[in-house]
């Protein structure tokens, strides 16, 4: 099992940043949360922290976590812990994705999403529902 971390990233008009795998990368043009893989004696959040600034070359702020999800593919298994963040400083410039967009909440079901993300879909979508307005 592998650890991994993805940001729900937000920006100010509370879109969400989705980003789309290359077709060099496995589970490819799927769409994503980006982030990567914990390294031995990192946190999650120091983990996110370095994944977003070598993917999309921003520094973020880790605002909260959400609920986590466990996906076994063919090939290997993850555990996806997602945190909704929010750039601080920078520029969005991919470095491994092929495209990004700000999508609004309720257009992310219509993606084309990794099978492992789909559930941290649901669940950020379910966490919106249950926010006091």
């Amino acid at each position: 099992m592998i650890d991994v971390c993805c940001a729900i990233i937000l920006n100010d008009e509370g879109q969400i940043l989705v980003a789309q795998r290359s077709s060099s990368m496995s589970l490819p043009l799927k769409m994503e949360f980006p982030g990567g893989k914990i390294e031995p004696g990192e946190s999650p959040e120091a983990c996110l922290i370095r994944e977003i600034k070598e993917e999309l070359n921003v520094d973020i702020q880790v605002l909260s976590a959400i609920k986590s999800n466990r996906h076994v593919y063919p090939e290997f298994s993850i555990h996806l812990i997602p945190f909704i963040c929010r750039i601080i400083s920078g520029e969005v410039t991919l470095r491994e994705h092929i495209s990004y967009d700000w999508l609004e909440a309720s257009a992310l079901p219509d993606c084309d999403w990794a099978a492992a993300d789909v559930p941290i879909v649901l669940n950020y979508l379910d966490s919106l529902k249950n926010q006091p307005n």
